[in-house]
């Protein structure tokens, strides 16, 4: 065990630890670091702009996770019938995934573009006029979530698909004997036993949203007017534009603590609801 746990100790303990004493200190990164006790938590609670960008990292994460989940879902349940091509089905809709985030934003910045983009050109040909998404702070946030669903849909689809694979057949069949309509096999059956693969699904796409940065950065720069500053981007604009790096790290506490409960909170969610001996 001793190579993982010094990768666990070397890449994720001890940079934990590093941040939260970093937390206590004032540091402007060229100068030696002073001890600043809990000021930059007093800071921290009368800081509007970081309560807001935490505000804007929620709305990111109640947009894209649960409108990503379940077309995740309504994939995997479809690619798991016989159809022709399935295969191919299956690897197209995970190659989003592979791509790199800022090439995808890249993308989507020309798609979502007011005058040349193809969302507005194709609503154009039915006589509507489409707003200047990322432009528009009304429009920014969504579509920036918009893009995190595209992405990440396919690659959660194939661990639904897995989850449903592993469910023995002949649970449906009992079920069906009994006079269970397809609606109710999938509610007392189906999502039941896929419990602990959405337990894995929530709690990844969760932590990856909360820490959402690179689509952000390249597709709207925290705009317009900060609507779309997530908390991670707060923490990337206190840290490497205004060099504050003692307060840079307070803000990953918060993230860091933030997080935490979130996933506390699903892992007792889950805990009670989850079998995973099928047998």
């Amino acid at each position: 065990m001793a190579p993982s746990l010094f990768g666990v100790v070397a890449f994720l303990l001890l940079p934990m630890v590093i941040v939260l004493v970093l937390s206590l200190f004032d540091w402007e990164l060229l100068s030696a670091p002073e001890f600043a006790g809990l000021d930059n938590y007093v800071r921290l609670a009368g800081d509007g702009e970081a309560w807001h960008s935490l505000g804007v990292t929620i709305a990111y994460v109640l947009l894209s996770i649960p409108l990503q989940t379940v077309l995740a879902l309504a994939l995997a349940m479809l690619l798991n019938q016989r159809v022709k091509g399935v295969r191919f089905y299956r690897s197209l809709f995970v190659v989003p995934w592979m791509a790199t985030p800022i090439v995808l934003a890249l993308i989507w910045n020309w798609i979502f573009d007011p005058r040349d983009g193809a969302i507005n050109s194709a609503l154009a040909l039915v006589g509507v006029t489409g707003p200047d998404w990322l432009s528009d702070p009304t429009w920014a946030l969504p579509a920036v979530a918009l893009v995190s669903v595209w992405q990440y849909t396919g690659y959660n689809m194939l661990f639904f698909l897995a989850g449903l694979q592993g469910i023995p057949k002949e649970l449906h069949d009992a079920a069906e004997t009994d006079g269970a309509t397809p609606a109710q096999r999938f509610w007392r059956v189906t999502l039941p036993l896929l419990n602990p693969t959405m337990f894995f699904v929530s709690v990844t796409n969760l932590i990856g949203a909360f820490q959402v940065f690179d689509t952000i950065y390249a597709m709207t720069a925290g705009g317009p007017s900060q609507t779309t500053e997530v908390i991670n981007f707060r923490i990337y604009q206190t840290a490497f534009k205004e060099f504050d790096f003692g307060y840079a790290a307070t803000l990953s506490t918060l993230l860091f603590l933030i997080i935490f409960l979130v996933t506390m909170a699903q892992v007792r969610f889950f805990g009670k609801r989850t079998t995973y001996d099928l047998s």
